[in-house]
């Protein structure tokens, strides 16, 4: 069987309203700017860059009864206000293929054209967003984060007018799900309410199946969203990641990081990091990511009312909290080296934020160093630092608590152990925002290398790699003045 005719598409048999059947308008002097060949490979597909008609395929050229490519239908809240006008005004749904595994993975191409919910845009992406989408993805999943992933990415020569004119490119995104919190609010607010019971049993089908044997399906589907969003939100928080735009339709159903816009890895931790320059009122902030999670889940709940009883839904929500700061410690006792978390840890854990929020200390850099005090010792971990008295303070009472470190055999767990653990947990290498803008400063020259080299980088952050040091350095200067917004 070739690989084309493995795909499927099952979302293209739900009825019209969820999508409308749509035909992708080609870039112009089209090519292959990266091809993901390890994803491709669990796939399935070529582990290099695919021709004839598999190319034509995912090029969106190649658009059949057999083959039918779709514009899926969504509405949303956007900054906390509820737009109807919604849905893939630049995307468009391929198809999908199970995995080595067996589990079924969309196939997106991003930028392909114009479809009915484009609204006022052109339904292109730029050089600058596809890269960065790519990269941004590519870099969490390498990070162990739950995210959709990259699976290639094309530029072109067809121009494309945002504040300037840019290069117009695609991405293929590889995700299981493109089902986002949106398409519940559509049905809902348009009180279609055969369509909203549908689509959650579709839901409960194609990812949760056991949910159809609980006394009340939908109401455990809801808590399989509750639940993998708090896992999500613990990643992200615990990596030093900042979304950028948690509206409702940038939520995925499975808990994955989906649509990278204006996202940023810390560089000095800062609570209430914003990483998008339109956010005025900083809704989308570092520290409020579990918040608004919450809120977007409620907003969800909202939508799920013609399904399920008021009571169940609140009390769903009410184990946000308690599940994310499970989630949360869990990766942080991961990121300390202590394999017997306590209470006390999680004050030692606000404490230690307080003080590297105090001098904006770069957060991946102090978590590595951390990792390496039984090779280097404390110097290069204080030495990040200005008033180095409130840090040896915390390091002499966490390294206190490292003397009764218990792992399952009873034993205490050495120096030697616990770092090496650690470094598992803390990447040397993030995505910082200047390392992405060089990549794309370069590509919009014609210069593609440094795209593929930190995609390579990316894959391994937790390994030394030694003649990539450089890409450890902490952020020059003049990183402090780019500006990234939704622009895309």
């Amino acid at each position: 069987m070739s690989a084309l005719d493995r795909f499927q598409h099952r979302f293209a048999n739900l009825p019209n309203g969820f999508y409308t059947r749509v035909t992708p308008q080609p870039l112009e002097g089209c090519q292959w700017l990266i091809w993901n060949g390890e994803l491709a490979s669990q796939l399935g597909l070529p582990s290099t860059e695919p021709t004839g008609e598999l190319q034509q395929f995912l090029l969106g050229e190649l658009n059949t009864a057999e083959h039918p490519i779709v514009a899926m239908k969504y509405a949303g809240h956007q900054f906390g206000s509820y737009n109807p006008d919604l849905g893939d005004g630049r995307g468009m749904l391929l198809g999908e293929l199970p995995d080595q595994h067996g589990t079924c993975f969309d196939i997106h191409l991003k930028g392909a054209g114009l479809t009915p919910y484009s609204r006022m845009g052109d339904g292109r992406a730029v050089l600058r967003s596809t890269i960065r989408e790519y990269l941004g993805s590519e870099a969490l999943a390498g990070l162990g984060v739950p995210t959709t992933r990259a699976l290639g990415m094309f530029s072109s020569h067809t121009p494309v007018y945002r504040e300037q004119q840019e290069t117009g490119a695609m991405l293929l995104r590889a995700t299981e799900s493109h089902i986002r919190f949106g398409h519940f609010e559509h049905f809902f607010y348009t009180q279609q309410n055969d369509h909203l019971h549908l689509l959650a049993d579709t839901v409960i089908q194609w990812y949760w199946p056991e949910c159809a044997h609980q006394e009340k399906p939908h109401l455990a589907m809801f808590e399989r969203i509750i639940d993998a969003t708090a896992l999500m939100i613990a990643h992200w928080q615990t990596k030093g990641f900042t979304h950028g735009v948690m509206n409702t339709d940038n939520m995925s159903i499975l808990g994955q990081t989906f649509d990278f816009g204006p996202y940023a890895f810390m560089d000095g931790f800062f609570p209430e990091f914003v990483p998008n320059h339109s956010d005025y009122q900083g809704r989308y902030s570092f520290y409020r990511q579990p918040s608004i999670a919450l809120w977007n889940l409620s907003a969800l709940g909202y939508a799920l009312t013609p399904l399920l009883d008021k009571q169940d839904i609140e009390q769903s929500l009410e184990q946000f909290s308690t599940l994310y700061h499970g989630y949360f410690d869990q990766q942080m006792s991961l990121k300390l080296g202590l394999v017997d978390w306590q209470q006390d840890d999680r004050d030692r854990v606000r404490s230690l934020l307080d003080i590297l929020t105090k001098e904006r200390t770069d957060y991946t850099r102090f978590m590595r160093e951390l990792s390496h005090i039984d090779q280097h010792g404390l110097t290069p971990v204080t030495d990040l630092f200005i008033d180095k008295d409130a840090i040896s303070q915390w390091l002499t009472e966490y390294l206190a608590r490292c003397e009764h470190n218990v792992d399952e055999p009873g034993k205490n767990l050495d120096a030697a152990a616990r770092c090496q653990s650690m470094r598992a947990h803390n990447p040397k290498y993030v995505l910082r925002n200047y390392l992405a803008q060089q990549a794309i400063s370069l590509a919009e020259a014609g210069d593609f290398s440094e795209v593929h080299r930190l995609a390579e980088l990316l894959k391994r952050p937790y390994d030394e790699q030694p003649h990539n040091q450089h890409y450890a350095n902490l952020p020059p200067g003049w990183a402090a003045d780019i500006e990234i917004s939704c622009s895309s």
